[in-house]
């Protein structure tokens, strides 16, 4: 019985998203772990996202679903499996001029940002040309980190929590730390 009401109260989400879904997202985004089932955390994430594009227009040309506390720039790529990056709040991925890569299985906390490009020093109006920002595969970024322009981290690095990285650790299988960071341990 408990499970049935559980489906009862899943399917109104679930019907939201399936209707609703056509102007906002490609198809591959829904199609993962995270959208498994009637009752799956995604059509929940995805539900709160299209109710959020349709009344404050923020993420409307990104086709994938997006927490309405991140700000998101359109020029990423990930994994569709990976889509669970783009849940949560306080993070900040800038594609100025330049793309961002997350390899597949990366884990990005709250509180993060990417930034592909600075301020121009002489003229705060402007940016700096844009540099991609490349994660390997299976790294996991910790909370209030910032991981700023041309900045590639290897396969299975980790970022310890409030980090700065100004440098590439192209190596990976690290564990890195620190303003700047630095290596803490090879893995």
């Amino acid at each position: 019985m408990k499970k049935i009401l559980k489906y009862i109260s899943c399917f109104p989400v679930w019907l939201f998203v399936q209707l609703l879904r056509w102007p906002f997202y490609q198809k591959k985004y829904l199609k993962n772990q995270w959208f498994q089932g009637i009752c799956a955390p995604g059509w929940r994430w995805a539900a709160t996202d299209i109710i959020h594009r349709i009344f404050t227009t923020k993420h409307m040309r990104i086709p994938w679903p997006v927490s309405p506390y991140i700000d998101c720039g359109r020029n990423i790529e990930f994994d569709p499996e990976d889509v669970n990056c783009f849940n949560g709040a306080g993070n900040y991925y800038q594609t100025f001029d330049a793309k961002i890569v997350l390899g597949k299985g990366c884990w990005i906390a709250k509180n993060v940002g990417i930034i592909t490009s600075n301020h121009d020093l002489y003229d705060l109006n402007e940016h700096q040309p844009g540099k991609d920002v490349v994660l390997g595969e299976r790294c996991w970024v910790g909370m209030n980190s910032v991981i700023l322009p041309g900045v590639t981290l290897g396969d299975h690095t980790i970022v310890g929590a409030g980090s700065v990285v100004t440098k590439s650790f192209p190596d990976g299988n690290c564990v890195i730390a620190g303003n700047p960071a630095r290596i803490l341990r090879r893995l």
